[in-house]
């Protein structure tokens, strides 16, 4: 049977703790209340919990000062919801530069708040799944910025291809993060251990193209005076990643294609 998951809900008001903590102990959820920002970070550490609903206005310790308390302390695993009465634009944008992974603005309604919840604990757990756990100092899904549902789909993606041997083909508008999906796809991959190798395509004409691809021989043309490795031998037991590949010409193209299959 799965363990049931474990919410913190901070907030000084007796009557939203109150009414939070019986909604979602009968969604199945455990919970854990807690009355001042103070106490937030010792019932972290003592409970291990899955998810904090946090009032952004406390007294004693904000629920913005709570968030730079748990990322001096490295409590980086545990996804927090701010909840406001203010919602301005600035408020939330602060909230999440400081750590929070959403918001939601007084008076919400419980269900919207319940997909909410939702919607984060799917992310932290696709996160677990993928978290890189090499030398790689973090994980290139935290380079990857958004959380509307074109995004969540994006990371769900991400996290279920990364795991196969299948050719992907990454596509999007020039500067919407392309490479970066490529690095997680890499980096979250049973390749990780591997090189990641990028060919930048546009930038390279098709004789050179062909030769950083498949490598050749010393003497095959007038400047190759030794043997060197294609990318596709360097990139063995791990990721090549052809950018801008709708730029080869349609002869390097039809190579590829050879190699692919």
């Amino acid at each position: 049977m799965e363990q049931r998951k474990l919410i913190v809900v901070a907030d000084d008001d007796q009557s939203i703790r109150s009414l939070l903590q019986s909604f979602f102990e009968s969604e199945g959820y455990q919970t854990v209340e807690v009355k001042a920002g103070r106490d937030v970070v010792a019932v972290v550490n003592r409970h291990s919990p899955d998810l904090i609903i946090m009032d952004i206005r406390m007294p004693g310790m904000t629920g913005l000062e709570v968030l730079d308390q748990m990322k001096r302390l490295h409590i980086e695993d545990v996804p927090v919801l701010m909840m406001t009465a203010y919602g301005s634009s600035n408020v939330a944008i602060e909230a999440i530069q400081r750590g929070a992974y959403d918001y939601v603005t007084k008076p919400f309604e419980l269900d919207d708040l319940l997909m909410t919840v939702k919607r984060t604990l799917d992310h932290r757990e696709l996160a677990r799944r993928v978290r890189v756990v090499d030398e790689t100092p973090r994980d290139p899904l935290d380079n990857i910025i958004g959380n509307t549902p074109i995004m969540q789909h994006v990371y769900k993606t991400i996290g279920r291809v990364a795991r196969t041997d299948a050719t992907i083909l990454v596509t999007g508008e020039s500067g919407t993060g392309k490479e970066l999906v490529a690095q997680a796809l890499h980096f979250n991959s049973n390749r990780r251990t591997g090189p990641l190798v990028k060919v930048p395509c546009a930038s390279l004409t098709e004789t050179l193209l062909e030769s950083e691809l498949f490598g050749h021989e010393a003497g095959s043309f007038t400047s190759a005076v030794k043997t060197r490795k294609g990318r596709f031998e360097t990139a063995d037991k791990g990721t090549i990643f052809l950018d801008e590949i709708g730029e080869m010409s349609p002869n390097t193209q039809k190579k590829l294609l050879r190699v692919l299959q």
